[in-house]
């Protein structure tokens, strides 16, 4: 460990790694590889390991729920980064629904 606390901080520290990969060779740089796909080849992949998450969920294997939601997690950060996305905008969304319930959000969006 490298002393870092392990918490949803590693996110943003995540994020400025993906964003510092921006630049990088994709030859060398599986992000930069990505990132140079352009956002529907990263959203594809977000989509592949959404569903790899799935069906560990479904099969019930702990460890390996674990591994793809991390990558998972690590993809969907990529297409933020392809699209512009900071993650404090995320998490200003998801603050904004705070205390509300899950069921009123889900019907003021219908309405919207």
């Amino acid at each position: 460990m490298s002393g870092k606390e392990l918490d949803g901080r590693c996110l943003e520290r995540l994020f400025a790694v993906i964003e510092d990969r921006r630049t990088a060779d994709p030859a060398r740089s599986h992000t930069a590889r990505l990132l140079a796909r352009g956002p529907q080849a990263v959203a594809k992949k977000v989509g592949e390991e959404a569903v790899e998450a799935v069906i560990e969920a479904v099969g019930g294997d702990k460890s390996r729920l674990v591994s793809e939601s991390a990558d998972l997690l690590y993809h969907l950060l990529v297409l933020w980064a392809a699209r512009g996305i900071r993650p404090a905008e995320v998490w200003a969304a998801l603050e904004a629904r705070r205390g509300v319930s899950g069921l009123a959000e889900k019907r003021a969006r219908k309405k919207g």
